[in-house]
């Protein structure tokens, strides 16, 4: 069994999805040779486009063909909408392997149960897939209810938050009555010029 170095394990999962999907190997094939790397800043991971279409770890003395940065505030943005990540990115270098790179992010997908279904059966994997969405799904709806009941204490209970609609009707309010006072000062101001 070969081990895997952690520089290794990034290049081992992407081949994991290109090895079952054989169109994308066939995208990536006329791009042999040439090195992508993917800068977050604080690190970087260099991969060379075997001829086969798989990736392996690139020396760090290997000139990149492409090189695709990204600002780490911005990963988990990229996470949620991966059909615009490459928006949130700067690019430099071959545009054609950069499009190619972008096409595959869009379009490859880890089936978590077709790799299950090796280990404990094609039964057991769907119901573990299922309970592990079931278990996601269930943590994003508490979330969403702590967040609101938080906000709600915040905004009714302990005002420690105002809502934009208040704030908006306390200004109108006040610029209603700073006008309202302008008007009587010259009222009176008239009255008095009128009784002297």
């Amino acid at each position: 069994m070969t081990r895997l170095s952690p520089a290794m394990l990034p290049s081992a999962a992407i081949n994991h999805l290109l090895a079952q999907e054989g169109w994308a190997r066939a995208r990536l094939e006329p791009h042999a040779g040439k090195i992508a790397v993917f800068d977050a800043g604080v690190f970087a991971l260099r991969l060379k486009v075997r001829a086969d279409g798989l990736v392996e770890a690139a020396d760090a003395a290997d000139a990149a063909t492409v090189t695709i940065r990204v600002q780490l505030s911005d990963l988990p943005v990229i996470l949620q909408n991966r059909e615009r990540a490459f928006s949130y990115v700067k690019i430099e270098g071959d545009a054609d392997f950069a499009n190619t790179i972008s096409q595959l992010s869009q379009s490859l997908r880890w089936e978590a149960e077709d790799d299950l279904s090796r280990l404990v059966g094609d039964i057991a994997a769907r119901r573990v897939t299922e309970g592990a969405r079931a278990v996601v799904k269930n943590a994003q709806a508490v979330h969403q209810s702590v967040t609101e009941n938080v906000a709600e204490y915040f905004l009714e209970e302990n005002p420690l938050l105002v809502r934009p609609r208040a704030v908006a009707d306390f200004t109108n309010d006040v610029t209603r009555l700073r006008d309202d006072v302008a008007r009587l000062a010259k009222r009176i101001e008239k009255l008095k010029g009128g009784n002297s």
